[in-house]
């Protein structure tokens, strides 16, 4: 890593610095929004899947609740398009 005090840094190099760390902030939206999603999708499938086991009419709720946990991810992905180009 270069050592080098902000005084004695150019202009690029601090735009750079900072659209380096914008990067990693949008690709942290998605992938930790990815994660708890699939963590929340995980419980739910299993949850849906034994209800559906014991009534097969519950399984458009079924499905409908494992899909509710993707607006995470679609809300996470937003947020790093927003960081990206805005």
């Amino acid at each position: 890593m270069v050592d080098m005090n902000l005084a004695e840094a150019s202009v690029e190099q601090i735009l750079a610095n900072q659209r380096g760390l914008i990067a990693i902030g949008a690709g942290l939206a998605v992938g930790l929004s990815g994660i708890a999603s699939a963590l929340a999708e995980k419980d739910i499938g299993a949850a849906a899947v034994g209800a559906m086991a014991e009534r097969e009419e519950l399984f458009g709720k079924g499905l409908i609740m494992t899909v509710i946990p993707e607006t995470i991810v679609i809300f996470g992905l937003v947020v790093a398009i927003l960081l990206l180009f805005l």
